[in-house]
């Protein structure tokens, strides 16, 4: 099991901290002795989960925020409070989104669902807050992305989905493939405005938690083909929680986890298995791509790392 290094006098911020990877994630950092904001969307839930997290950890220093990544002025006012503060930010997880809704669904913005919460709602909340990352000394970002990256396309024509036939997972491995690409060009920015900053990905692997399922029961009532699907698939190699949320944990906390790095599972198929650097993309290794990527997000959302630096 990889032991996160002590994280005494760290201020973290965890998205989706109320279940799966980064429920574990929030714990595990806490227990390491960092000031964990439990981020979540319902927070009557981010509170059970603190519940729980202290009942096991009765010391742990948490507070629950609500943010909605479907929203933009959500996260606007997340990261507003955040700032608010006047603390520095040492660690923001990346790591809420949502999987394969049966059917295009939207943002409170008109954006396509998938690619809204999963990428385009991350990074504005990561430009937003760089004031508050830069104000640390060795601040990170570490961004979740999937092994479905490896099959994602980005269209910068139809990144929304709104031309070709929505194709759910294929819909969502372009919003983890995105993520995969923010992560590395925020890496890129870094290492050109001399940042201290280092922001890293991982991948979960094939882990048990709910994602699979509740995006994919978004607006209906019967099982959807997606959980057809992975039902399907269960002969697959899968893990639990704690040892499916070790790489994000690596990604965010190891001082071996080098910038632009990717993480995932090392064992059978990249799905199980202790820590290992996973492999990237070659379209995330394109560079000018993962530019025009960044560039046209900042467009869609409004936000600018110009002004926010």
């Amino acid at each position: 099991m990889y032991a996160v290094p002590d994280q005494s006098g760290q201020f973290v911020v965890v998205t989706g901290a109320n279940s799966g990877t980064g429920k574990e994630a929030a714990r595990r950092l806490a227990e390491a002795g960092a000031r964990v904001v439990l981020a979540v969307r319902t927070p009557a839930k981010g509170e059970q989960a603190r519940a729980e997290i202290l009942a096991r950890h009765p010391r742990a220093r948490l507070e629950v925020r609500r943010i909605d990544l479907a929203d933009l002025s959500s996260v606007a006012a997340f990261a507003d409070g955040i700032l608010a503060d006047g603390t520095p930010l040492d660690l923001l997880v990346n790591n809420a989104g949502v999987m394969a809704p049966p059917t295009r669904m939207t943002t409170a913005d008109a954006f396509e669902l998938q690619f809204g919460s999963n990428f385009l709602g991350p990074l504005a909340l990561t430009v937003r807050l760089l004031p508050a990352l830069l104000a640390a000394p060795a601040p990170r970002v570490t961004t979740m992305s999937s092994r479905t990256a490896d099959f994602g396309r980005i269209d910068f024509g139809d990144l929304q989905w709104q031309r070709r036939r929505y194709v759910p997972m294929l819909s969502y491995a372009q919003s983890k493939l995105a993520d995969l690409m923010m992560a590395r060009h925020l890496a890129e920015l870094a290492a050109e405005r001399n940042w201290p900053l280092r922001s890293t990905a991982a991948h979960p692997g094939y882990t048990k938690t709910n994602l699979q399922t509740a995006g994919a029961s978004l607006g209906r009532d019967e099982p959807s083909r997606l959980h057809r699907v992975m039902s399907a698939l269960d002969f697959l190699p899968k893990q639990e929680v704690g040892p499916g949320a070790e790489p994000l944990l690596y990604a965010a906390t190891s001082p071996d986890a080098v910038a632009g790095g990717y993480y995932g599972p090392g064992g059978l198929f990249g799905l199980v298995g202790p820590t290992a650097e996973a492999r990237i993309t070659r379209r995330a290794l394109d560079r000018t791509a993962n530019a025009r990527l960044w560039s046209e997000a900042e467009r869609l959302t409004g936000v600018s790392v110009a002004a926010a630096h």
